[in-house]
């Protein structure tokens, strides 16, 4: 069964499993006592923090191992926001940042602080000139991921590096999901990393803080991972996790090039096979083996469902997934559709007969879906006298409000309007979408009685 969610996590690499069962053996012990087995285990902990700071490119006295990814963000955010309290309490992230970065974003604000959101573009990429903007006096603390989890976008992190050391201004970057593939570039001053996310074992994070930057660890003082980790460490599986990195990047080049071109195949072939998708995230700028793509008039849980019947393991950022009825974060700072949104992250090993199974699975799947969901054919609306019409649907989540637009555009003329009554969050981002996807117009939203109303005028 094809596994195609590799930016939620990587399976174990062959060579991180090596290294966790021959590390079971000999990093037991306590690597702070002084006897044979504790100075084992020691040079076993010290060894995997040169290599992941070799791979990190920082000093390995600048490193140390968390116990996740999230930790590594918590911890660095916090770290990084006492150490210059007295600059001010400020903090500049992107828009698309990791839920880590926003729930601390989240915490600062309750606790007094404030914080400020720099948008994206339509394909998820911050302006580095507003990012710099955004920058004052009193900010402590900038976050910019390296790339994105859910579109694959990378960020413009060298130039906003510039741009935060000109400003005095340290820049803690997410590179949880690009690490694996290369170095995060340009002068940054925080880095965190979650060793699953490139086929290490689950429970280890990176945080490496360079020298000069001021940081206080939070939390009661703890004396291992210079007090910036607290807990006994986790050796065999750092061990596995260093060794992994290591792996996949020696072989990141040449296995980076070839996902590439299973995710161009994707990107090239999935518009003319479905109709109403939009693939969305830079189409270059991007991860290599990740591509997201929205379809109309498809309810994400079900198709994800489906999909996994077919025998493909893909992930949403939809509105309509089991964990959430809001929609992404992500996707609607893109300000793309939603909707029947799909995640493909490609592990190594993925095979051409592995993508070729999923695109000719996916247009029965989403024909499926949307027949059964009464969604209407894509044809060319045909005209009528009605100048403008109300459709009610309250209390029908996504993609309803929007398949019922559809299907009653073509009974006013061109010039006359349809009124969508939503009281759907998800209403707000998908209907503009899907005027911009059917070349209507979105005259914009009003207010109405349990809900909004949501005005487009037929163009077409």
């Amino acid at each position: 069964m094809p596994y195609f969610d590799a930016a939620s996590s990587a399976p174990l690499h062959p060579v991180a499993r090596q290294a966790l069962h021959a590390s079971l053996d000999e990093g037991w012990a306590d690597p702070a006592r002084l006897y044979r087995e504790g100075r084992r285990a020691a040079m076993l902990l010290d060894a995997a923090r040169e290599t992941a700071a070799e791979a990190v490119g920082c000093r390995p006295d600048e490193l140390v191992f968390t116990s996740s990814g999230t930790r590594a963000v918590h911890s660095a955010v916090a770290g990084a926001l006492s150490g210059r309290r007295r600059v001010g309490r400020h903090l500049v992230l992107s828009a698309v940042e990791h839920s880590s970065v926003l729930h601390s974003a989240t915490a600062l604000e309750a606790a007094g602080g404030s914080f400020t959101e720099v948008p994206v573009d339509r394909t998820g990429a911050v302006d580095p000139s507003a990012y710099g903007r955004a920058l004052r006096p009193d900010t402590a603390l900038a976050c910019l991921q390296s790339a994105n989890h859910e579109v694959g976008t990378e960020q413009p992190v060298a130039e906003t590096a510039e741009l935060c050391a000109d400003a005095g201004v340290p820049l803690l970057v997410d590179a949880a999901q690009s690490l694996g593939w290369g170095p995060v570039p340009g002068r940054w001053s925080l880095l965190a990393a979650s060793a699953h996310k490139w086929g290490g074992p689950a429970g280890v994070g990176l945080l490496a803080v360079r020298k000069g930057v001021r940081f206080a660890p939070q939390g009661p003082a703890d004396e291992r991972e210079s007090g910036r980790a607290a807990g006994f460490e986790n050796i065999p599986a750092i061990v596995a996790a260093a060794a992994s990195l290591r792996a996949v990047r020696a072989e990141a080049e040449a296995e980076g090039a070839r996902l590439r071109a299973l995710v161009d195949r994707i990107r090239a072939s999935v518009a003319g096979l479905v109709p109403d998708v939009e693939v969305v995230g830079d189409p270059v700028r991007r991860l290599p083996h990740l591509v997201t793509f929205s379809c109309l008039y498809v309810d994400g849980e079900t198709l994800l469902h489906e999909l996994d019947r077919a025998g493909f393991s893909v992930s949403s950022g939809s509105s309509c997934t089991s964990s959430t009825l809001t929609p992404s974060h992500v996707l609607k700072a893109m300000g793309v559709l939603t909707e029947g949104n799909i995640r493909v992250s490609l592990p190594p090993g993925t095979t051409e007969e592995e993508v070729g199974g999923f695109l000719d699975v996916l247009p029965g799947v989403v024909a499926e879906v949307r027949e059964r969901l009464g969604a209407p054919a894509s044809t060319a609306p045909s005209p009528a006298p009605r100048a403008s019409l109300v459709v009610d649907a309250l209390g029908r989540r996504c993609p309803i409000p929007v398949i019922e637009l559809a299907k009653v555009i073509g009974e006013v003329p061109v010039g006359g309007t349809v009124t969508v009554l939503s009281d759907d969050e998800a209403a707000r981002l998908d209907i503009p979408a899907w005027c911009a996807m059917r070349e209507q117009e979105y005259v914009g939203e009003e207010p109405a009685d349990h809900g909004s109303a949501y005005v487009v005028r037929r163009l077409l």
